[in-house]
């Protein structure tokens, strides 16, 4: 016989309780340097129907559901959830339907975008409560429980509570949704036109855009600092902008305004346009009174000049349509071909910093096809480092029962590398390394910057392009995403990675330049087989020169055949020294000795070899055995160089300052 159980008459040794995040304080704090420390013993774990008398995961009514802060400074977070309040479709996607047994289980599923890929989270449904008050975030209704559970998933992924004190709002955008999102710093603009009574174009045209946006996307802002409409309320805060409106002035002109909402649920804005400032006047009473009783709890109006004078930053996120492709911000077009490949900076591998270290080919490579002209965005994602500082300490004691020590008033940083993202056309996969990145990049970031992740948003033309990922110093590990969202088709693919010089020599110090070349046999035409035919001169012939003596065992060659259907040929390919490279194809290699051979012939899938090569002009030609095989294949050309390496003053992005991370609440 089947036991039947209501939700509410669940005992509780029937539901489910997560071992990895149990109800401890292990899941609250994590070096007790926030200031709910100070709530250490007073945090007890119950479950919604200990809360709340009718608990259920969300309500047919938006308001219930609306998102307030609780104790813990993580606006950040609770600022990108609006995104999933406002799309059902998100929502579902982080929280999926048919989990109706929420409370007789007594878990929930979650998922979160992390690096690439969708994971999911699985909590018990014990909450953080203080005299059986939830004391984190809580929707506006104390019956729905939707915001607290999926913070404390996101508190699960990020290891505990006190791990989402302070962040970024375009940080938690990206990890709810899988897409993009902007920071648009507007203190610079404060700074330069303080005396001025107007705004300038391009915060103008950003205003545009975020009203073209509201509808299509969410947007948030944030104050870094006391300002004049601020109150002490709302420093170090995130906000989100609920609406933004032009309507018509008084004066046959028009009033530019914001609705922002505080997650505190409260006002806190003694600006001209709060209840009953003077900036009403400006506009029709009849209008006053109408756009007045839009504004909810916790909501309050600002005109754009106030906005761009007062508020820090401005995060958008990229609007994403039913199919789930990310449309762009400045065209709306729909960026539907995506791709995405992983990598990583070794150590005295492939940490070549940038480009003020003559190691910066190091760095890994990648090459970006584009078939027609489009738009696109080209990012770069990176792993955060842990470390055990903390910053923005204020000197302020706290104390932990359990450690029996006194801590301070710290934030556990969130540490990223400074990072930057070149990008080179260039017209064939035959090129010289050195040269191409010693020119001014087609497109690039500005400076490196302390971000997780960094955007260039271009339009391209088609062809092939050399993406070069770097961080700011070299010889800094690090794992990275890379990702491009193109409105037409692309193709993305890992440069082939040479072996480390010191595996066929002592001394691998000095310069070396690095040539690619990508081409293939075919029958009839390139297909020319070994030195024993008569068509061996039909093979590729690839170009390349030495300019200076280096010393011995100064050029690697590496043949490499691709292989897609596990059948490999056998290879090798043979070095001539020519006069002139003109009419290349046409000089005959059969009538003269190679300076330098790979053979014979072998099943392989890659030959190399070293070998020592005076100044002067070359060409390779490799081959198979037989003639008319058909297959791909890629020579690396790697030549010891003597000149002095390229000189270019890249500047390092201002380090983000730990304001920008933060959203604290005083009280």
């Amino acid at each position: 016989m089947t036991m039947i159980i209501s939700d509410m008459e669940t005992p509780e040794k029937f539901q489910f309780e997560d071992a990895d995040f149990p109800a401890t304080s292990t899941s609250l704090f994590s070096s007790y340097s926030t200031p709910i420390a100070k709530f250490y013993g007073e945090i007890s774990w119950l479950r919604p129907q200990e809360i709340a008398k009718s608990p259920q995961l969300f309500s047919e009514k938006l308001q219930d559901g609306q998102i307030k802060q609780g104790l813990l400074g993580d606006c950040w977070f609770l600022c990108a959830c609006e995104a999933l309040h406002k799309n059902r479709l998100l929502l579902e996607k982080v929280v999926p339907p048919g989990q109706d047994s929420w409370i007789q289980s007594g878990c929930l599923k979650c998922r979160f975008w992390k690096f690439g890929q969708w994971v999911e989270v699985i909590i018990d449904n014990r909450l953080p409560c203080i005299g059986r008050k939830l004391c984190f975030s809580r929707c506006r209704s104390e019956e729905v429980f939707w915001l607290p559970l999926l913070e404390k998933a996101y508190a699960k992924l990020h290891g505990c509570y006190e791990m989402l004190w302070a962040g970024q709002v375009a940080e938690a955008l990206v990890d709810i949704t899988g897409g993009l999102a902007d920071r648009w710093t507007v203190k610079n603009y404060r700074k330069n036109n303080e005396k001025n009574d107007h705004v300038s174009f391009s915060e103008k045209s950003k205003f545009e855009l975020m009203r073209d946006l509201k509808d299509k996307s969410f947007i948030s802002c944030s104050v870094h600092g006391s300002n004049k409409g601020v109150t002490e309320r709302a420093e170090f805060h995130a906000f989100s902008v609920s609406d933004v409106k032009q309507i018509n002035g008084l004066e046959d002109s028009y009033v530019n305004l914001l609705r922002i909402r505080n997650m505190w649920d409260r006002r806190c804005w003694s600006g001209p346009w709060q209840e009953g400032g003077d900036g009403w006047n400006k506009v029709d009473a009849a209008v006053a009174a109408q756009l007045l009783s839009l504004a909810e709890e916790g909501e309050f109006w600002v005109e754009e000049q106030e906005f761009f004078r007062e508020f820090n930053e401005v995060t958008v996120g990229y609007p994403i349509n039913t199919e789930g492709y990310i449309l762009s911000l400045l065209t709306g077009k729909s960026l539907c071909h995506t791709l995405q490949i992983s990598g990583e900076w070794v150590k005295d591998q492939s940490a070549g910093g940038c480009r003020n270290n003559s190691s910066f080919c190091s760095n890994p490579k990648f090459w970006l096809r584009i078939l027609d002209p489009g738009e696109m965005v080209i990012s770069i994602l990176q792993k955060k480092h842990d470390s055990g500082k903390t910053c923005r300490v204020r000197d302020v004691p706290v104390h932990c029962p359990d450690k029996q020590r006194t801590t301070t008033d710290g934030l556990q940083q969130k540490r990223y590398r400074a990072i930057g993202l070149h990008v080179w056309k260039v017209e064939k996969k035959r090129f010289n390394l050195q040269k191409t990145v010693a020119k001014p990049p087609t497109i690039s970031t500005e400076c490196h910057t302390y971000d997780r992740e960094v955007k260039l948003h271009c339009d391209l033309t088609p062809g092939y392009y050399l993406v070069i990922p770097s961080t700011f110093m070299k010889d800094e590990d690090g794992e990275f995403l890379l990702r491009v969202f193109s409105t037409s088709k692309i193709s993305l693919s890992a440069v082939k990675a040479s072996h480390p010089l010191n595996k066929f020599e002592q001394n691998a110090e000095g310069e070396w330049e690095i040539i690619y070349f990508t081409d293939s046999w075919i029958k009839g035409k390139s297909g020319g087989g070994s030195r024993n035919f008569p068509t061996y001169n039909t093979n590729p012939h690839l170009p390349f020169a030495i300019l200076s003596n280096t010393g011995t065992r100064n050029v690697r060659i590496t043949l490499c055949q691709e292989n897609f259907d596990r059948q490999l040929l056998p290879i090798g390919f043979h070095v001539f020294q020519i006069d002139t490279w003109k009419n290349i194809n046409q000089v005959s290699c059969q009538l003269v000795e190679p300076v330098m051979s790979c053979v014979p012939h072998r099943y392989t899938q890659e030959v190399t070899q070293l070998c020592s090569l005076t100044e002067g002009n070359y060409v390779i030609v490799p081959s198979t055995y037989l003639p008319d095989s058909e297959a791909q294949f890629t020579v690396t050309i790697e030549i010891k160089i003597d000149r002095k390496p390229f000189q270019c003053q890249e500047n390092l992005g201002q380090i983000i300052k730990e304001v920008s991370y933060t959203s604290v609440m005083q009280r």
